[in-house]
């Protein structure tokens, strides 16, 4: 609630942080330095989440993910991406060092990030072009490689899997928590056509796929992605496959389950105390199977399923979300992953929404929708995305919340809204 009157004391300390503020303009300041300038002058407390002090491992209690002394984690996560698509590096590389792109994210109020890799990138591992990660060129000095060039001399490069695990590092070393996700076979964007995308696997599809993958090599790709982070207690886990749909939307969930408890057993050897992450089936949008058919692990307390709810999801049905009015929209919800977290069955994280900068009407509306059923239902979430461009032809990511300088947030009505989301509403009994 606001206050209609202001102490002397409160006017004195608001001046102070004002001064104190970088001189940028105040309407494109850090929303955490904004939120707590706001907070001071209406006398209410910050929306996020002060404290982020946690202490790994983690595991999923009920609907709750916790720290080893019981304390919920709610994961306020950011998706980061590149390291999926073509150039099999994460965005912004070539405009900020890596550990202030970290600095940024913690600062815009996100305590965690999903972070997504493609398993062409895993095969080829390729030397990164210097251009891409120019504003950082230590990791050619850490890791040192050599490429041909097209002269016969030899270039220096650093390999796409080192420049991931480096990220990786600079945001667990920021305090933030980090979710690898195997986003897609083919390195590419990922826009639902290409049939050999559609799951974690593709051989039966035979030589129709350029990058062919079986549940085992996605597996061992799985390995790969998560060995050199066995001792890094804020990598939490692994998101397993982002949006598993098989051919038009055909996979069936104990097929999904099953393929995921064979991944998750498997990377639990490695790491006991990681968590896996399934999304739900429909492009991720369906975990109902889940109250027939859990995922079961050898290992206690190690699932959190996930969803995404986009403005055109809700497809199955015929009307997306962008058009329906919130007791369809909330019944969706309940039916496809919200019963999971009423029932204190297990935690429910939603790694992917978003809407573009502006939007259209059918955008406000599935997103105060959506805004307004995480917040009843108190979910864990990731927005979709970090970036201001898209890696291939470096278009405009109109869901993205930085501007092209990877750093200077976009400031509208969506950083305002995912704010309000941060801090828990519920925590363990």
């Amino acid at each position: 609630m606001h206050r209609t009157t202001f102490s002397l004391w409160a006017i004195i300390v608001a001046f102070t942080v004002f001064i104190g503020l970088p001189s940028i303009p105040f309407t494109e300041a850090r929303p955490l330095q904004r939120v707590l300038m706001e907070s001071v002058l209406t006398g209410t407390e910050p929306t996020m989440e002060s404290d982020q002090n946690f202490s790994p491992p983690f595991r999923a209690a009920g609907r709750h993910i916790v720290d080893s002394n019981g304390k919920r984690l709610k994961l306020a996560s950011i998706n980061w991406y590149g390291a999926s698509d073509v150039y099999f590096v994460a965005g912004g590389l070539d405009f900020r060092h890596r550990d202030d792109i970290a600095r940024t994210i913690r600062e815009m109020g996100f305590n965690s990030v999903r972070f997504p890799y493609s398993d062409q990138m895993v095969i080829e591992n390729a030397i990164i072009p210097p251009e891409l990660i120019s504003s950082n060129l230590d990791l050619i000095e850490m890791y040192g490689a050599k490429q041909n060039s097209s002269d016969g001399g030899e270039v220096p490069g650093v390999r796409a899997l080192d420049v991931y695990k480096a990220c990786v590092d600079a945001m667990t070393d920021a305090g933030l928590v980090v979710i690898p996700n195997n986003h897609i076979t083919n390195a590419h964007w990922c826009d639902g056509k290409n049939l050999c995308d559609s799951s974690w696997k593709n051989d039966q599809y035979g030589s129709l796929c350029k990058v062919r993958q079986t549940t085992e090599s996605w597996i061992e790709h799985w390995k790969t992605i998560m060995e050199p982070h066995i001792d890094n207690g804020l990598v939490i886990g692994a998101d397993l496959r982002n949006e598993p749909r098989g051919l038009w939307g055909t996979m069936s969930w104990d097929m999904w389950a099953t393929a995921a408890e064979q991944a998750s057993e498997e990377l639990l050897k490695m790491q006991p105390n990681w968590l896996m992450f399934v999304e739900g089936i429909g492009s991720a949008n369906d975990c109902s199977g889940a109250r027939e058919r859990p995922v079961k692990l050898s290992i206690p307390e190690r699932v959190v399923y996930s969803a995404h709810v986009y403005k055109w999801s809700g497809w199955s049905t015929l009307v997306p979300y962008g058009k329906r009015p919130y007791p369809s929209f909330a019944l969706d919800m309940e039916r496809n992953w919200g019963y999971l977290l009423r029932g204190d069955i297990a935690p429910v994280w939603v790694g992917e929404f978003g809407a573009p900068h502006g939007g259209n009407d059918g955008d406000h509306h599935y997103w105060n929708n959506l805004m307004k059923y995480l917040r009843d239902v108190d979910a864990d979430w990731g927005y979709w995305a970090l970036n201001p461009r898209k890696p291939e032809n470096y278009d405009n990511e109109t869901y993205g919340l930085l501007a092209d300088d990877w750093e200077t947030v976009v400031d509208d009505w969506r950083i305002k809204d995912l704010l309000k989301l941060v801090a828990p509403r519920r925590h363990p009994s």
